[in-house]
């Protein structure tokens, strides 16, 4: 495949990516805009292992950093930026800048693929989205006030400190002091008392959102993921449009062994639905 890196404007920081098209002599059938998953960026996990079996199908495909890529991050200054100050009206709004970047590329209906939280996210945009022709939820969580306490209780986040954390950040962003790091002891470790705050309060809630997704979609999860965090299944129940659910064996949330399985599972998927893409198999 052939890759460019590219930088998108936003209202603040820029988005950057890597844009990867097929092969010269492969025909471009479409594109695929891929959502990483939450402190993750462009190029690890999905992002990264799915655009070289995508771009031999014929789709042109956009990995790219929201403004709340990695946990903490720099960029050309010391100032520092990255999931421990993500908003979520902030994450929609650059998967749809994006989405904006890709269609002035000449696609303007890009198929949506997006891992974990970006899973979350991509059910919001194809929702804001109805033309949307195709959307892949990789691991993605169900979003919603109760996301934050079921994943403490997994051990991430606010491990056994749930309430202690929770009240400590709301305080904080009542006196004024929202930007404030609060360590945390479980992944994703640091967060701003604000980001954790809307956190709590303003994610998408995939399960509502489902009968609103009337085109055809795969909902995946690994065996080793909770079916309660990761509800594919369920999802797949509950849209209005064709929704396949397929759980990979020996399989956790990064795919970690399985990345050649997972591709598999997406490109087959994809090419019974885009006429000139050829299965992998």
């Amino acid at each position: 495949m052939r890759t460019e890196l590219v930088t998108i404007p936003t209202p603040t920081l820029p988005l950057d990516g890597a844009w990867h098209l097929p092969e010269p002599e492969t025909p471009i059938i479409g594109g695929v805009l891929l959502f990483h998953g939450n402190t993750m960026n462009f190029y690890t996990g999905a992002p990264r292992f799915l655009p070289p079996v995508l771009t031999r199908l014929g789709f042109a495909c956009l990995a790219f950093n929201r403004r709340g890529h990695d946990i903490l991050s720099i960029r050309d200054s010391r100032a520092a930026e990255g999931a421990a100050f993500q908003f979520t009206h902030e994450a929609i709004e650059d998967n749809r800048i994006a989405a904006d970047w890709m269609a002035a590329q000449g696609f303007a209906t890009p198929v949506i693929i997006g891992h974990s939280n970006g899973g979350m996210l991509a059910v919001k945009h194809v929702a804001d989205h109805p033309h949307t022709p195709a959307m892949v939820l990789l691991s993605a969580h169900l979003g919603g006030r109760d996301q934050v306490r079921l994943s403490s209780a997994q051990g991430l986040m606010c491990g056994d400190h749930y309430e202690e954390i929770a009240a400590q950040a709301h305080a904080l962003v009542e006196a004024g002091r929202g930007e404030e790091l609060i360590l945390m002891p479980g992944w994703w470790y640091v967060s701003t008392a604000a980001a954790l705050v809307d956190r709590m309060g303003q994610m998408p809630e995939i399960l509502k959102l489902a009968p609103q997704i009337a085109c055809p979609s795969l909902s995946l999860r690994g065996d080793q993921e909770s079916p309660v965090i990761y509800p594919a299944e369920e999802f797949a129940q509950r849209t209005s449009g064709p929704c396949q659910a397929v759980v990979v064996p020996e399989c956790d949330h990064f795919y970690t062994g399985r990345q050649d399985a997972v591709a598999q599972i997406v490109a087959d998927w994809l090419a019974k639905r885009f006429a000139r893409a050829q299965p992998m198999s």
